[in-house]
């Protein structure tokens, strides 16, 4: 049986990595925490089992960003690589733009959605939660 290997990169290519099989789940996060880091108006995430996941390439720096959330971040050029948190147990987030080919990411729903900026127009019919992931619909957090 073949599995199949997702790669990604970021912006000066120093630091990559990899993961085998399918993404556990896949949103939008409207967090102020997750807008500030990455100077974005909402970010893309995909998270993978950390057991099927491995850094390829120099290896990230890592800061505290709020409790129990690792941000990892490419220690050549500053590049927000990734997100590991308490409340997501094994799991890796990871920025769905750095995938080789990041038109294959579909988003399933939204996340912290009452703190999406009113100026940014999302018209899409995905579900819509005020809160993190893990403490949002029960079918979530099985995920």
């Amino acid at each position: 049986m073949h599995m199949t290997i997702t790669t990604g990169s970021y912006h000066c290519g120093e630091t990559t990595w990899e993961y085998s099989g399918a993404p556990v789940w896949s949103g939008y996060c409207h967090c102020d925490d997750c807008r500030r880091n990455c100077d974005a108006p909402l970010v893309a995430w995909l998270g993978v089992p950390l057991e099927s996941f491995r850094w390829t390439g120099s290896a990230p720096v890592t800061r505290l960003s709020c409790p129990g959330c690792k941000r990892h971040f490419c220690d050549t050029c500053g590049t927000p690589l990734g997100l590991g948190a308490d409340h997501y147990p094994g799991d890796m987030h990871l920025y769905a733009a750095s995938l080789e080919d990041p038109t294959q990411f579909t988003p399933e729903f939204h996340v912290f959605w009452s703190a999406k900026l009113p100026w940014l127009a999302m018209d899409d019919d995905l579900p819509k939660y005020d809160t993190s992931l893990a403490d949002s619909a029960p079918e979530l957090r099985e995920r």
